[in-house]
């Protein structure tokens, strides 16, 4: 359908170059129109985007790549792309073919034979392979964009416009839906990426349809339509005789499944075998809806001027001098012609176009946003939260469902985030069971539990919680990760001062956090009073506040008198000076042998206790 705007820019020239001379369409995202090339002298068409779109940088940037990628092929089965720019309105010049498009076709009521299909498919087909090799996905294959010269060879148009729009958020905002959802593949309506396989799934309901009338899938909204589609697989109309088998592998649900475009050409050559040579195609031309009737553009009066004026019809010579009234009999026409124009634009321009809002609510985002991609609405999409939903559930649109809304007005798209967020409850310092339960009572759950030694946290108490940084909220049922304190590290015993002495021994089992306790052993090497060791030994490792012996020296342990009777002095007192005996005396005559000492063996005494040796001979 065309606009009353579209109507108004008739004479507009973009670029200084390109002279609007009539419209041809007007679609969600863009408006085409015959233009005249006023530098070259020909006929091209115009196809100008949305004004929304014109301050969109990132679509800008997106537009100019593509259309670049775009201009550069050159197959025959590719609609040329000559120029483009940014007049106020970003807008794309490609070739102009009077032989309109397999849309207006089967708009005007006319089915395409197995035959006739099989040759839209094969040329469709021959394209595609050629820009899929080329590194471009088309990723909006339908009726629209199949168009045909005046001798009916096909030629597919916008490609890389698609995959521009969606990357700009244009009625796709997250990018996970792109172009028409008639003909979305499977993993489309599931809003997974697409790649050249999607092309070709397209390209199978094309071809159902122009045997049929009627795309695969169709339910009563777009919604349902996408839901179909998303498991179920294609089914191809028995019209199209000997290539079902090759447009049910196209449309197969997995696009593993599908052949590529150039197998899929292949198999159409095959099948070509086996069916009659197609007839003519039933091409309408390019044509432009006015009041619900469709005119041949090629009939449109030129507005501009700008193109060779086409002759009118002479009034037939009559002898009474009717040649000299021809000329007011051609004033009349015209006078005429213009009322009629007129009185059609002004019916136009006081036509909005508008659309029922469906109802989405309930369903995916991706899939909400594609089941309105054809209403040419800009969309707004927000985020909330709402109890009991989830992430990325659709769950109200302004102006909500069944309201009428005109093309190009905002359609807000309320998208969920999830539930409402749950406040972390403060449970630092808490003992671990304590903390469990605070968790369970706000709805959280308790997640891994990190043991790490602290000086100052005791132990089993929560010394932290790990969330973000800033973080105070979570989703309803997450798992909070703490940090419990083990409690101080273990210790490691000193070793003994150099001085041994207790005192300072002592201050370093304290400086541990270590518990010193006196202890005392006999020893032959440390002097008494000095330290002999720690217990447990200096470098095992103990928990804190253990008690650690400080072992101070009583010196040597006491021993026995050892028996020297009837050995003679000399020998005796080396004996008991050996044993850490003092032989302080001998009584009676030192040449004669032990008689007895004082104290008498084998009696037990301290080291160093004084030792009389009595002989005979006193």
């Amino acid at each position: 359908m065309v606009s009353q705007e579209s109507v108004a820019d008739v004479g507009r020239v973009l670029g200084g170059r390109y002279r609007v001379l009539a419209p041809i369409g007007t679609g969600a995202s863009a408006k085409v129109y015959l233009a005249d090339d006023i530098t070259l002298r020909r006929r091209v068409a115009v196809k100008v985007l949305h004004e929304a779109l014109a301050n969109d940088a990132a679509f800008l940037r997106r537009f100019r790549a593509e259309a670049q990628a775009a201009a550069s092929l050159n197959n025959p089965h590719v609609l040329g792309v000559y120029d483009w720019g940014h007049d106020d309105v970003p807008f794309l010049v490609s070739e102009y073919l009077a032989g309109g498009s397999l849309r207006s076709m089967l708009d005007a009521g006319h089915r395409l034979s197995a035959s006739q299909a099989l040759l839209v498919g094969l040329e469709t087909a021959r394209g595609l392979d050629y820009a899929h090799g080329e590194g471009l996905v088309h990723r909006d294959i339908k009726p629209a964009n199949l168009l045909f010269d005046e001798g009916g060879r096909l030629r597919i148009a916008d490609f890389g416009l698609a995959r521009a729009l969606a990357e700009a958020g244009w009625t796709e905002p997250d990018g996970s839906m792109v172009g028409t959802a008639r003909y979305a593949a499977p993993e489309q309506a599931r809003g997974e990426r697409v790649g050249p396989a999607a092309d070709v799934y397209a390209l199978a309901l094309v071809m159902n349809e122009a045997v049929s009338g009627e795309v695969p899938f169709a339910r009563d909204t777009t919604i349902a339509t996408l839901m179909a589609r998303a498991d179920t697989a294609l089914d191809p109309h028995p019209e199209l005789g000997p290539i079902q088998g090759i447009v049910r592998r196209a449309g197969a649900l997995d696009p593993e499944e599908r052949p590529t475009a150039g197998e899929l050409t292949r198999e159409l050559m095959v099948a070509a075998e086996d069916l009659p040579r197609p007839g003519r195609l039933p091409l309408v031309g390019a044509v432009v809806q006015t009041d619900g009737e469709f005119s041949d553009l090629t009939e449109l009066a030129d507005p501009t001027g700008s193109l060779p004026p086409r002759s009118v019809p002479a009034v037939p010579a009559e002898d009474d001098g009717s040649v000299r009234r021809w000329p007011w009999a051609i004033l009349a026409v015209l006078a005429i012609a213009a009322a009629v124009v007129g009185g059609v634009l002004a019916w136009q321009q006081g036509q909005a176009v508008s659309h029922t809002v469906p109802d989405v609510v309930g369903s995916d985002q991706a899939i909400a946003t594609a089941a309105v991609a054809e209403f040419g609405w800009v969309l707004d999409i927000r985020q909330v939260r709402v109890d009991d939903t989830s992430a990325g559930d659709v769950v109200a649109t302004e102006p909500e469902a069944g309201i009428e809304l005109e093309e190009g007005e905002i359609l807000v798209i309320v998208v969920s985030l999830g539930a409402e967020l749950v406040t972390v409850p403060d449970i630092v310092g808490a003992p671990i069971a304590d903390a469990e339960a605070r968790l369970i009572v706000v709805g959280l759950a308790l997640g891994d539990v990190t043991l790490e030694n602290s000086e100052t946290v005791s132990l089993g108490l929560v010394m932290s919680v790990r969330l973000g940084v800033g973080v105070t909220e979570v989703d309803p049922g997450s798992a909070i990760d703490v940090v419990v304190s083990e409690g101080p590290s273990d210790r490691q015993v000193p070793e003994v001062p150099e001085s041994r002495d207790p005192a300072e021994a002592a201050q370093l089992l304290v400086d541990r956090r270590l518990v010193p306790v006196e202890d005392r052993e006999s020893s032959e090497e440390i002097p008494e009073g000095e330290v002999i060791t720690y217990e447990p030994s200096p470098g095992a490792f103990v928990a804190v506040d253990t008690e650690v012996a400080v072992v101070i020296s009583d010196g040597p342990a006491p021993r026995a008198i050892p028996p020297v009777i009837g050995l003679d002095v000399t020998e005796a007192t080396e004996i008991l000076e050996a044993s850490g005996f003092v032989v302080t005396r001998v009584e009676g005559s030192p040449t004669f042998p032990v008689l007895e000492t004082l104290p008498p063996a084998p009696e037990v005494h301290p080291f160093g206790t004084r030792v009389v040796i009595i002989t005979r001979g006193l």
